[in-house]
């Protein structure tokens, strides 16, 4: 590991990756890392329903990509869900900005890097997350649709998180919607080849709807997720005895 590499990471970080410690720093690190669970639990239990929209931080207001997720988080904040990102810039600002203007409710899962990253204006609620794995599992906890759109390495980490936990059954089989057909093209012309191949079902290949209409990607989630899981009932309030708070 190079010097540039090292001063990215986060002391914590760098201490998860670096391979076995003392008995007494793991045991620090699983403490750190379930109160920093406690902590989004709390933070984020009364934000949902949400769907969230995963997204480039490198995209800028003036691209084509930034406008399709505003018009994305607006339309999916009018039928009542809440728009979940990431809290950075790019197409996950682009989201929660639609939210936000259009009255909707937008929230965001920072990460805490040493360079790039901070949430962006448009969040009516946001948790700082120092750990990846933890940000990735409070995105899909609350989450009862997925939209991928374009970005780069850890857009597709998070897209593949998602469906292997819907291949796997861990959680419901969620909508998974790919927006932009012609930047994703070789991405699903390898799922199509995989399943070809046989290192994926061939109904595997149902988990995703790709699609360039923001009309049909809203119909998709109103249809697969809205009204197959009852979602505008599904709000929770805050109990006063747990010292709760939206």
């Amino acid at each position: 590991m190079n010097l540039e590499h090292k001063s990215r990471l986060s002391k914590d970080e760098s201490l998860f990756v670096r391979g076995p410690l003392s008995r007494f720093k793991e045991l620090l690190f699983s403490f750190k890392v379930q109160y920093n669970f406690i902590k989004a639990f709390r933070k984020m239990h009364f934000v949902g329903p949400c769907v969230t929209i995963f997204g480039s931080a490198r995209f800028t207001k003036e691209t084509e990509h930034y406008k399709n997720a505003v018009r994305i988080g607006e339309a999916l904040s009018k039928l009542g869900l809440t728009i979940m990102t990431g809290g950075g810039p790019g197409i996950m600002e682009a989201a929660n900005k639609g939210a936000y203007e259009a009255g909707g409710y937008s929230v965001g899962c920072n990460i805490i890097l040493p360079f790039e990253q901070k949430p962006n204006p448009y969040l009516h609620k946001w948790i700082d997350i120092p750990y990846f794995f933890l940000r990735k599992v409070i995105l899909i906890k609350y989450s009862y649709a997925f939209v991928v759109m374009p970005g780069g390495i850890g857009t597709l980490d998070e897209l593949f998180e998602a469906l292997t936990l819907i291949q796997t059954k861990i959680i419901q089989n969620f909508p998974v919607v790919i927006f932009d057909s012609e930047y994703h093209k070789e991405l699903c012309q390898h799922i199509q080849i995989m399943a070809e191949n046989e290192s994926i079902s061939p109904e595997d290949m149902n988990l995703l709807f790709v699609t360039d209409s923001v009309n049909d990607l809203i119909t998709h989630i109103e249809t697969h997720a809205i009204k197959k899981f009852g979602l505008i009932e599904k709000r929770y309030r805050p109990k006063w005895w747990f010292a709760e708070n939206r």
